[in-house]
């Protein structure tokens, strides 16, 4: 028999075809009986006090039912920092101050959303508008305007990592090289904006229809900020239409329509509007980053220093997991024997930045990765050859940090290397940049103070034979259902199409932590794996005595078929097993359960993955505009699960990181966005798309199901690197500043002219 019967082999997503029927249901699509619809207003200003929100004409418009503000809550602040209370900073309807324009202020229901939203105008608000600061590096002067109270010249967080002696580094290095780079913003952009249908009875429960990666972190928030036991508040989201990191934190949409369905015990859907999604839900944090790399003249990397200072804007969110990971990125994916970091997040009047998927690495694989190849083309190296020289392999720690444990950063450099030799000469004007990276497989530290497994699952066997298997992780369109159902079928031996996967309801599934830092592959599915493999040994008890081998391990199941594994031929079928098991046990369904967290005190995350990417582009040195022509990733995601989902994670992340590294941003005015819509956010369409290929690595993760790691966030990490690396092959110029736009290349051609 050969090795794997389910995983890696292509499927299709389970949900794929009752998405594109249009019978799976999002939170958009739920009505309720007796629904109202729900509005938010919002800041006009960047930094004023609140001296007054008079909502008495809002009340007295004809089918408005009730307009609550931030005097109506418990007056707490809320965070998903929950460990450290003081990160936890954010009131979702202010009451005293606004620190960013469309900060929610109050908020209506009303019999229609048309009703709702004419009741908004009727909301009279009086400010008394403050100095606002809007960029980092001025936040931080003294003297500045003062955001918080407690945050000493808006320094929101700090951060430091060290090791080894970088003074000593520099000191013996033949080359040193330092630059700064600009990383710039940008927005989620879901197909579903922020969304919820809140219900609260007189029961005292509450039930939220929502848009979410995570349903028991939004329990566990709201339950707090609403003063509510945990297990009276319910969440459901069967189906989300993309999150990116947008979706793990609890929003506006979900606040207010609860806390106006606590008011008037009915159903409040509140839809936020595209504007909104641009202009009021949290943003990928731009950074402005130091980077100094000494080097030996062979091109062995000897020390590294790095400074960032992050746009945090208002809130902290989850701006402290960004700052620690984009320095403990900035590494990857090398051997450093030095290397020192200090992040500053600082406050400004700006609409929140926290996760976005990358989660701070696309940030400083862009300034590390473009630095590597500058400082190559000094020395005259290869850059292929000096990222071999300096690649982190199978055993490696990284001091205090990390330990690698499977690495195919080799495998990857020589897969890309023999794709560029293929394209032979290149025409005028066209370069191939490429950039490394890595990315972890979910994070270990509790800082959600969770007393929970990270990831649990349960699995009910039925006299059919057939599979349910419950779990607490959200697929966002990543394909997360498949993948579990996959590992559930494959340890348990059985067909692919006898699994029934339920998710998506708090009420009725295990806790997980949510869709987040590439981690639902190895964590979730350890999780799945372990109960798979504990109902498996109920059934194989069962069979011994029908089979009489000497002991248990003799059998095994593979595709619906138990047998001895010396001997392949004799067996019985699952399915009469099963039915026979059942009965055995009084009528009693096999249920086991499964569970995962890690325990590597000290580490970052169990595992990572690792991968090299080159971008083929042409430059129009009339103009400066860019074309991609190709991309071409060799990814070590360890053992693959489903080959399909990794090419649909390859291309849909090429997509957003070609988008960040040349057409999006998010340009603001003091304070204000200046392209909140789908016409002036320039999102890459499907004409501008290159062709895309992946190649994949085959390594093996002790610490993953089947050993198997991240997929999803990594792939992410390189392209704006590769993107500026090909410019710079293509015109000898290097644009430190993100994005790469035809201005900013043509006005640097038009300089290296004139020099």
């Amino acid at each position: 028999m050969k090795k794997y019967t389910v995983i890696n082999t292509p499927v299709h997503n389970i949900d794929g075809i009752a998405k594109i029927t249009g019978r799976a249901k999002y939170t958009f699509d739920i009505t309720l009986p007796r629904m109202l619809h729900g509005k938010i207003l919002r800041s006009s200003y960047p930094h004023a006090e609140i001296l007054n929100i008079d909502t008495s004409k809002a009340e007295r418009l004809k089918g408005v039912k009730a307009v609550l503000t931030g005097k109506d809550t418990l007056g707490l602040k809320q965070g998903i920092w929950r460990r450290f209370k003081e990160l936890c900073d954010e009131e979702i309807l202010a009451r005293d101050k606004v620190r960013y324009i469309g900060e929610p202020v109050a908020t209506v229901a009303a019999i229609d959303e048309d009703t709702a939203e004419e009741a908004l105008d009727l909301i009279e608000v009086e400010y008394k508008p403050l100095p606002g600061v809007f960029e980092p590096l001025e936040a931080i002067k003294e003297g500045a305007p003062q955001l918080h109270e407690q945050a000493e010249r808006n320094i929101n967080v700090t951060r430091h990592i060290e090791w080894g002696d970088v003074d000593d580094g520099f000191q013996k290095a033949d080359y040193v090289r330092e630059d700064w780079f600009r990383c710039s913003s940008q927005a989620h952009v879901c197909m579903e904006t922020h969304c919820a249908v809140a219900d609260y009875t007189p029961e005292g429960k509450l039930t939220v229809y929502t848009s979410t990666q995570s349903h028991y972190y939004i329990k566990v928030l709201l339950a707090e900020i609403l003063g509510l036991r945990e297990n009276d508040v319910r969440v459901i989201s069967r189906y989300t239409g993309g999150g990116f990191g947008s979706k793990f934190e609890l929003d506006s949409a979900q606040f207010c329509s609860s806390l106006l369905s606590m008011k008037l015990c009915q159903p409040v859907k509140i839809v936020l509007s595209r504007e909104e999604e641009f202009t009021a839900t949290k943003r990928r944090t731009p950074m402005f980053y130091y980077v100094r790399s000494g080097v030996k003249k062979d091109g062995t990397f000897l020390a590294k220093e790095a400074r960032v200072f992050t746009e945090g804007g208002a809130y902290t969110a989850m701006g402290a997991t960004a700052l620690y990971l984009t320095g403990f990125f900035q590494s990857f994916p090398y051997v450093w024997p030095s290397y020192r970091y200090d992040g500053y997040r600082v406050y400004t009047n700006t609409a929140p930045t926290s996760a976005m998927r990358g989660f701070g690495a696309p940030q400083a694989t862009f300034c590390a990765e473009t630095q590597i190849d500058l400082i190559a083309d000094e020395l005259g190296i290869d850059p292929i050859e000096i990222r071999r020289k300096n690649a982190m392999y199978p055993g490696y720690e990284v001091p205090g940090q990390a330990t690698i444990q499977s690495c195919g950063l080799d495998q990857c450099l020589d897969k890309i290397d023999g794709w560029i030799k293929s394209r032979g000469e290149l025409p005028r004007h066209r370069g191939i940049g490429i950039a490394a990276y890595g990315f972890m497989s979910g994070g270990i530290f509790n800082w959600f103070d969770t007393p929970y497994a990270f990831s649990s699952a349960v699995i009910q066997i039925n006299i059919d034979g057939k599979v349910d298997l419950f779990v607490g992780s959200q697929d966002m369109g990543q394909g997360s259902n498949t993948t579990m159902a996959m590992i559930c079928a494959e340890e348990l031996g059985v067909k692919f199409e006898d699994i029934r996967l339920h998710m998506g309801d708090t009420e009725n599934c295990p806790v997980d932590l949510g869709a987040w830092g590439s981690r639902e592959t190895l964590m979730q599915g350890n999780a799945v794996k372990m109960a798979a493999s504990k109902a498996k040994q109920q059934i194989l008890e069962f069979a011994t005595a029908k089979l009489s081998p000497n002991i248990v391990y003799d059998l095994d199941i593979k595709d619906g078929w138990i047998h001895l594994i010396a001997r392949p031929e004799r067996g019985l079928s699952y399915y009469d097993v099963v039915k026979e098991a059942i009965r055995g046990k009084e009528g009693q369904p096999i249920i086991a359960r499964g569970h995962y967290t890690p325990h590597r005190k000290g580490m970052i995350s169990p595992a990572y993955s690792f991968g090299v990417q080159a971008v083929e582009a042409d430059v129009d040195p009339e103009t400066g505009k860019i074309t991609l022509k190709n991309c071409v990733t060799a990814h070590d995601c360890g053992q693959v699960i489903n080959p399909l989902g990794v090419k649909g994670q390859l291309e849909g992340a090429m997509a957003m990181a070609a988008g960040y590294g040349f057409t999006e941003d998010l340009p603001m005015d003091e304070g204000k966005i200046l392209n909140p819509n789908l016409v002036d956010y320039m999102l890459l369409r499907a004409t501008e798309m290159p062709e895309t290929e992946v190649m994949e690595v085959e390594t093996y993760e002790p610490e993953g199901p089947f050993g198997a790691k991240e997929a999803g966030e990594g792939l992410t990490n390189p392209t704006a690197g590769a993107l500026s690396n090909a410019v710079f092959h293509a015109t000898g110029i290097s644009i430190k500043n993100l994005p790469i736009t035809p201005e900013k290349v043509f006005n640097a051609l038009k300089e290296k002219k004139k020099k």
